[in-house]
């Protein structure tokens, strides 16, 4: 199978070559953002013309959820507008698309878990581009699955994990982390297998399903499990702090269900720490 990715630079990209060494019949054709801008229409129907591929993998993503807010055009240009020349893309070569969207399509009110049926409504520019850019797939197109994700991190990119390990470095180092979100850290690795791992199986159980590393916890319980791990904790004065204050507003609560996802398509999915503690060993 020939498999189209974009975004192959940004870590979920990282992420998904560095697990496909072990799916040796998938033909892997990646796209950093440089090489296809696909908020470019004729450049995105250029590849797909060219390529014949069966599947297409979208990593690329406008993931700056404070910038977003004031940057809105561009936010909305690569999460709303990229999904749909993709869509229409893939619906034109007979392409199936599998398509990265976040917790924060859900205003975050809710006291339990989010199911793939509840009502979305963004509170903040990010969720909401990416909320258009699930829409404009399920117009555009059949043969989808949509992901939704949470509190991505890995070893690759700018995100949680690598800047509280690069804080733990730092001489005097006080942070104050947040105790007012709940929700899920996930192993962009996690993810990135079971993205590989839906296309091997080659199940046709299409639409949107939530995936994220199994638990809960906010995210100044994710930052305690990093120094936790890197024997780091006595270095770093971690403060828990509920006033933490940020220009988009977030979800209270963003933990997803994830039922639909390992009854449908038969996945198994790690515990949060688990997972955190299996990638810090193994760096």
């Amino acid at each position: 199978m020939k498999i189209l990715i974009t975004g192959a630079n940004g870590q979920l990209g990282q992420c998904i070559k560095k697990q496909s060494t072990a799916f040796s019949s998938l033909e892997m054709h990646y796209f950093s953002s440089v090489q296809l801008d696909i908020t470019k229409a004729e450049d995105v129907n250029k590849v797909f013309a060219q390529g014949n591929y069966d599947w297409c993998i979208n990593c690329a993503a406008y993931t700056n959820v404070e910038k977003a807010e004031s940057d809105k055009e561009k936010a909305f240009s690569v999460n709303a507008e990229a999904a749909k020349h993709l869509a229409q893309a893939c619906s034109k070569n007979k392409v199936k698309l599998i398509h990265i969207s976040t917790d924060y399509v859900f205003n975050g009110k809710k006291d339990s878990t989010y199911t793939e049926e509840d009502e979305v409504n963004p509170i903040n520019v990010y969720g909401a581009s990416k909320l258009k850019g699930e829409q404009y797939i399920q117009q555009e197109l059949k043969e989808f699955f949509i992901l939704r994700t949470s509190w991505l991190y890995s070893e690759f990119g700018h995100n949680f994990f690598n800047t509280m390990l690069r804080k733990s470095t730092e001489k005097d180092c006080v942070l104050k982390i947040t105790t007012e979100q709940k929700g899920t850290p996930t192993n962009a690795n996690d993810l990135a297998l079971a993205v590989l791992q839906i296309i091997t199986n080659n199940n046709s159980a299409y639409g949107i399903y939530h995936y994220s590393n199994e638990g809960k916890a906010t995210w100044y319980d994710f930052a305690k499990a990093i120094f936790n791990n890197a024997d780091k904790l006595n270095q770093v004065d971690l403060i828990a702090s509920n006033e933490y204050k940020t220009i988009a507003e977030r979800p209270v609560n963003s933990v997803l269900a994830k039922e639909k996802i390992k009854n449908k398509l038969g996945l198994k999915i790690a515990e949060w720490d688990k997972s955190l503690s299996d990638l810090q060993k193994s760096l």
